[in-house]
């Protein structure tokens, strides 16, 4: 049964950096593509970075420049790196797999950018 586990986060002025960890286990960060996705309070969940199992990485416009999403093999884990972080940032950050069709969700880690 695979699972995945979200740390870090929190909360940070604007302009502050936050990183934010997803631990995966039984299921293998490099057999597919890892995703990191955002939900505000009355938004829909968005995508905001992902990592192939080939190791390129893409993002959402609204991030590209401030966010890092990279990846520890050994460690089986998914990081992402927030930078210069805004109001807009604020929300629940889910870790994201899917294999063999199936979905699979973090519990979600809250980050808050505020003043």
């Amino acid at each position: 049964q695979g699972q995945l586990v979200e740390s870090g986060g929190g909360s940070v002025q604007p302009g502050g950096s936050l990183r934010v960890s997803c631990a995966a286990s039984g299921i293998s960060i490099r057999a597919g593509s890892m995703g990191w996705y955002r939900q505000a309070p009355g938004d829909r969940r968005e995508w905001v970075a992902s990592i192939s199992s080939g190791g390129t990485t893409s993002y959402a416009a609204s991030v590209k420049g401030r966010f890092t999403i990279s990846r520890d093999v050994a460690k089986n884990t998914v990081d992402l790196q927030m930078d210069s972080l805004n109001a807009e940032d604020t929300a629940v950050y889910y870790c994201n797999a899917v294999r063999s069709a199936r979905d699979y969700w973090g519990q979600g880690i809250q980050v808050t950018v505020s003043s």
